[in-house]
């Protein structure tokens, strides 16, 4: 059967963010329906039938994976892929979004940082951590040390990229990097925690160019 619009969109985000569960589906591709989910189901069902996606029932609702992903069903990393997925709704009913990025890589993975996601959100350039478990304070300067020294490698030709760790937990940083750094339990409370969203507004307009290999 000839995949439609939609069908192709939804295995594109299958594949850009790994996993995604049934109602995130509904939300992003058939929010214009009267009844989201039963449609979802349907498209779902039909795709996972002619063998174009993927999906793991030990989770409720059920998560579905694009047909290329390699995950195991039961991994650990589900959770984390779908609390990416979040942090991607959640932004994007917060303003411009012209950019997501899951796990980008830079340079070698023994030399730089790997975030969890990189963004353009109101002509604000962010690397963001999506930080599920608890680090120590040294594990934690250890990642930053790694984000240093992906601003130094030269991959990076706009410099003014913020780095932002979502987590409950809050940890001792000082201000030794050639970044900004902030802390927040979730985008919104970043932005309410801004007076007048002064670090957005204040970015330069400039778009950023990253080198990704």
């Amino acid at each position: 059967m000839m995949l439609t619009n939609r069908d192709k969109a939804i295995i594109r985000d299958l594949n850009k963010f790994r996993v995604m569960d049934r109602d995130s589906i509904a939300e992003l591709h058939f929010s214009n329906l009267k009844n989201p989910n039963y449609a979802a189901n349907n498209v779902l069902l039909r795709l996972l039938r002619d063998g174009q996606i993927q999906r793991s029932t030990a989770f409720v609702p059920y998560v579905y994976f694009g047909p290329d992903v390699q995950i195991k069903k039961n991994s650990q990393k589900i959770g984390h892929f779908l609390a990416i997925l979040n942090v991607y709704k959640e932004i994007r009913k917060l303003g411009s979004l012209e950019s997501f990025l899951v796990e980008p890589k830079y340079g070698k993975k023994s030399e730089c940082a790997e975030p969890d996601i990189y963004c353009y959100f109101r002509k604000t350039p962010f690397f963001i951590e999506v930080q599920r478990t608890l680090y120590s304070e040294k594990q934690m300067i250890e990642k930053l040390d790694r984000y240093t020294d992906l601003f130094n490698s030269g991959l990076l030709a706009d410099r003014n990229t913020r780095v932002l760790i979502l987590s409950d937990q809050r940890y001792a940083i000082d201000d030794e990097y050639p970044f900004k750094v902030f802390q927040a339990e979730s985008f919104t409370d970043f932005l309410n925690g801004l007076k007048g969203h002064s670090a957005i507004q204040q970015s330069k307009p400039e778009g950023i160019k990253i080198k990704i290999g």
